[in-house]
């Protein structure tokens, strides 16, 4: 490179380095597997940073903000492609989309440990004893056993 030369970019450097040192068999495994990508069981941070990664070998099917929305908002899982549909028309930063996403996952969780938490109070007047659940002890005592013996319960 020319002494007066533009510096380059963190792409054109990845570019330039995985072309000259990376066997071209492992670049076009990466590339396929970057078009293959999809969120299936990861939590979303996991899927952005293998987005992120497996991107660099992919620039051309990412080179704008626009299909890197697109591709990484088709990867995710139905529910949150589904609530992000909005952000693929709205022209929406790439940054601003992950959040978004964090977020809903979050928002998520926080109802998902909600609802877990209500099924575990149950209804009004239980107070903690099955009446026909009773637990028998090696010396032929008996005792009732509590919704805590249960393990979708316990905290």
């Amino acid at each position: 490179m020319p002494v007066d030369a533009a510096p380059l970019t963190l792409t054109q450097f990845s570019e330039i380095f995985f072309r000259e040192f990376v066997h071209q068999t492992l670049r076009n495994a990466w590339r396929i597997e970057f078009e293959l990508l999809h969120q299936g069981t990861m939590i979303v941070l996991q899927y952005i940073i293998r987005f992120s990664e497996l991107s660099l070998h992919a620039p051309i099917l990412v080179s704008t903000v626009r299909e890197r929305v697109h591709r990484f908002i088709e990867g995710l899982s139905y529910g949150l492609r589904f609530s992000m549909a909005r952000e693929l028309e709205t022209g929406t930063p790439f940054q601003q989309v992950v959040e978004i996403v964090r977020r809903l996952e979050h928002i998520w969780g926080e109802e998902r440990e909600d609802k877990e938490a209500k099924k575990c109070r149950g209804s009004g007047g239980f107070n903690g004893f099955y009446s026909s659940a009773l637990t028998h002890h090696g010396g032929g005592s008996v005792s009732p056993m509590r919704i805590s013996d249960y393990s979708w319960c316990s905290s």
